[in-house]
Formats: structure tokens, C-alpha cells, sequence
């Protein structure tokens, strides 16, 4: 019986992987276009979005949402998922009410063509490099300027450890959202590191919970504040994820 599963993970986790990559190699030249110009930004965003909601059906994903607010179309936000698969990138394009551009690191850069189109469309951010981090922020506010929202993983990573609930948060995403003085919008993704972890022999097709919870304003707060809205970001997905654990825990 552990050999069909052995099996069934293999076949499972290149079925994805292959249509990351050829879904990508078949639109290739609408993608070069697309990505040329930020003027194009709007066009990408809508073609990514089906990227990603179509990837999340083929694997047997179905995405549960709760909302206990809605952004406003016409301003900007700061979203602030917690992060732990690489499903995160295509639940949040799928979930997106506005057009939004993701902060990521620079190693994801490297991976054959998705590389190539990450490293045109997202803002890359070396963190060894503190020019680099400076740059993100530079980055950031224009694309805020130009009215989109910015999407910032706060841990900065998947941890290395699965059995950690959520990493301590980097303080870049604070920083920027009470520069601008626009909502903070956390947001707590359930069943992500469960449906599809970094290890490979695990996981399974099923329900993806995502709460966008309340909003967390930041307007007259201060750079100064940055630390405080940072920790009440954290408590607050910290405290659903544990809770969720308890409740699984109790059902069981």
C-alpha cells in the first residue's frame, strides 16, 4: 500500500511541476509582451490570475474563503499572507480583488523561464544585500504610487522547520504600509502548508481556508510604530492558526 502512495506523490508533484512549466512555455510570446512595459501590468495580472486559479483546479485544489472585510477598488493595500508552500504564490492571484505585485526573494530568479518572468513582473529583493532592501523600498512605493496594492510575505521565507506555525515577521512590509498610510490586510492561509508542503512525499488534493481578516489601519501612525503594527499583525495569524490547530486536534 506505501508503494501506490510513493507513487501517487510522484506522479502528483510533476503533474504540477509540468504544468507550471509548460503552461508558462505555451504562452510564452503573450507573456514577452505583456511584460514589457508596465503600461501592460493590468494585462499580465488578469493572465496570471487564470495562471493560478487553473493550476489550483488541475491539482484538486478548492479554495474556501472568508472575508470579514472588502477592499475598496480604488485604493491600495498592504497584504500580508502567512507563507508556507509555493501553492501561497497562486492561492493569493486567485483570491486578488485589485491587481497587486509580489515582494520575493532573489533565489526564485533562478528557476528555469518562471525565473525569467518573476524576475520582470515581481520586485526581487536580495536580502544579504542592504542596497538591495533599500531598493525594494524604492521599488514599492512607485509601484503604490501608480495604485496597485503590494503583496509581502512578513516571514520572508517558508521555514525550514514544518512543524513551526509562523515565523517571526521582517519589519519592511509595516514600514511601507504606514509610509503610504494604507491598510495593513492580514491574511491567514489554513491548509497550504497540509495540501502541499516543501516535502515531497506528502500532501493531498483538497479544501484551501483563507480568512482575509479585518483590516489593520495605519492612518497618523508613525515609522516609529512600525514594531507595534508588526506584532499585532503577527498575534493576530498566530493566534487563528493555533486556534485552528486546537480545533482540528479536538475533532480528531
Amino acid at each position: 500500500m506505501k508503494i501506490f502512495k510513493y507513487i501517487f506523490y510522484i506522479f502528483w508533484r510533476c503533474w504540477f511541476y509540468g504544468w507550471v512549466l509548460f503552461s508558462i512555455i505555451a504562452i510564452f510570446p503573450v507573456l514577452l509582451v505583456v511584460t514589457s512595459s508596465e503600461k501592460f501590468y493590468p494585462t499580465f495580472f488578469k493572465i496570471a490570475q487564470a495562471w493560478g486559479r487553473t493550476l489550483l483546479f488541475v491539482m484538486g485544489f478548492k479554495i474556501e474563503l472568508q472575508k470579514e472585510e472588502i477592499q475598496d477598488g480604488t485604493k491600495s493595500y498592504m497584504l500580508c499572507p502567512n507563507h508556507t508552500s509555493m501553492i501561497d504564490v497562486m492561492v493569493m492571484l486567485a483570491l486578488a480583488k485589485n491587481p497587486f505585485v509580489f515582494v520575493g526573494k532573489k533565489e526564485l530568479t533562478k528557476i528555469p523561464i518562471f525565473g525569467y518572468f518573476y524576475k520582470r513582473t515581481c520586485i526581487i529583493v536580495d536580502r544579504s544585500d542592504s542596497r538591495s532592501r533599500k531598493a525594494v523600498f524604492d521599488e514599492a512605493r512607485k509601484k503604490l504610487c501608480n495604485g496597485l496594492d503590494v503583496c509581502i510575505f512578513p516571514e520572508g521565507l517558508v521555514p525550514d522547520d514544518e512543524s513551526v506555525v509562523l515565523a517571526d515577521f521582517k519589519n519592511g512590509a509595516f514600514r511601507l504600509a504606514i509610509e503610504h498610510q494604507i491598510p495593513i490586510v492580514p491574511i491567514t492561509m489554513y491548509d497550504c502548508k497540509k495540501r502541499f508542503s516543501y516535502t515531497f512525499f506528502s500532501g493531498s488534493p483538497g479544501k484551501l481556508r483563507v480568512k482575509i481578516h479585518h483590516f489593520i489601519k495605519t492612518e497618523g501612525l508613525t515609522v516609529k510604530e512600525s514594531a507595534i503594527v508588526k506584532n499585532k499583525t503577527f498575534d493576530l495569524i498566530y493566534n487563528e492558526l493555533i486556534s485552528d490547530v486546537k480545533k482540528q486536534l479536538k475533532n480528531t
